[in-house]
């Protein structure tokens, strides 16, 4: 058995087909609210079938941690196999937690990338 990789995959999983509190969430939301704020029709539709890929999102992520993680083991020598080491768990920790503290407080990120991003949108507002 590996649980501290199996629940690594678990979460990353989660986090790619946007479950609220994680990060995949934070990034859909603000595209397909911005992108749904258009006023034309064909924004809103291709917004609409766009948000229709989370569910077949869901469905090939699940159905891979329930084939992968919580299926049948097929060769016996997968029964050896040893769950992370400290450097492996140490380096887990630390994409894990950003993913967390992204999708549980986003706006920490945003304050930070929204103040450099001033002068790009000044030069293009005045290209435009």
């Amino acid at each position: 058995m590996i649980p501290f990789l199996s629940a690594a995959y678990i979460i990353a999983g989660l986090a790619s087909l946007g479950l609220p509190g994680l990060s995949g969430f934070v990034a859909e939301m603000t595209i397909f609210v911005g992108a749904f704020q258009h006023q034309d029709t064909f924004h809103r539709v291709v917004t609409i079938i766009a948000c229709s890929s989370i569910v077949i999102t869901a469905v090939y992520i699940l159905r891979v941690i329930g084939v992968l993680l919580l299926g049948e083991v097929r060769k016996e020598e997968y029964n050896t196999f040893k769950d992370a080491l400290w450097y492996e768990r140490l380096s887990i920790y630390a994409l894990i937690i950003p993913v967390f503290a992204i999708g549980l407080y986003p706006l920490w990120l945003s304050n930070n990338i929204i103040s450099s991003l001033h002068h790009i949108i000044e030069r293009l507002t005045i290209i435009q």
